[in-house]
């Protein structure tokens, strides 16, 4: 489990197809590798993946995981290659303060950035989520966007998909990916587990 507090933005520095079909991807981090425990999940850019190989390269440390051809198909993790910043947020510990929401690293879907506009030193985000995640959207709920913990400010139904807003503050736009990302990009998309659960009963009532 996660809280979508990003700790640190990572980079890729490689990214090879495997011979059994996966994809091996390695992410350079600021954490010490005698940190890195191989088998332990990282939520990276909102995808929760296990370490399955450690080092440093360069005075760098990096971590590897493997994705597979499902990972690739629902997530973003198709569009990385060399250079590429992921958001990184290790698993939660007993303890820890749990500063955002409980966030599982599972994607639900693809959100794609409709519009970027800056607010008085933040900027507002205007993201399309497919249709099926409408009813797990609210006002004032939470949503993860690659990993982020945010505060959705609006949401409005359309026939095809649902548009919901974001506000960003500076210090968020800083120390993520999301300064990254223009119009057109994808973004993972991790719905409200409580939203899920309360849709669920409703749906059984």
């Amino acid at each position: 489990m996660f809280t979508g507090i990003v700790r640190e933005v990572g980079e890729v520095v490689r990214a090879e197809r495997l011979a059994g079909g996966d994809t091996r991807i390695e992410i350079a981090c600021a954490r010490p590798e005698a940190e890195i425990d191989i088998g332990a999940s990282i939520a990276s850019s909102g995808v929760c993946l296990t370490v399955v190989a450690k080092g440093t390269r360069e005075g760098r440390s990096w971590y590897g995981i493997d994705a597979s051809n499902e990972t690739l198909s629902v997530t973003t993790l198709r569009h990385w290659r060399p250079g590429t910043r992921v958001n990184i947020e290790p698993s939660l510990r007993v303890g820890d303060e749990l500063g955002g929401h409980i966030v599982s690293g599972h994607v639900d879907g693809l959100g794609l950035i409709e519009a970027i506009t800056p607010e008085a030193g933040s900027h507002r985000l205007d993201v399309a989520a497919p249709k099926p995640l409408a009813k797990f959207l609210a006002g004032k709920g939470s949503v993860a966007l690659d990993g982020i913990s945010l505060t959705v400010n609006a949401v409005t139904d359309r026939p095809q998909d649902a548009l919901f807003s974001l506000n960003i503050i500076p210090h968020t736009w800083a120390v993520t990916t999301l300064a990254d990302a223009g119009v057109g990009t994808e973004v993972n998309l991790e719905v409200d587990l409580m939203a899920r659960y309360v849709a669920r009963l409703a749906e059984a009532s």
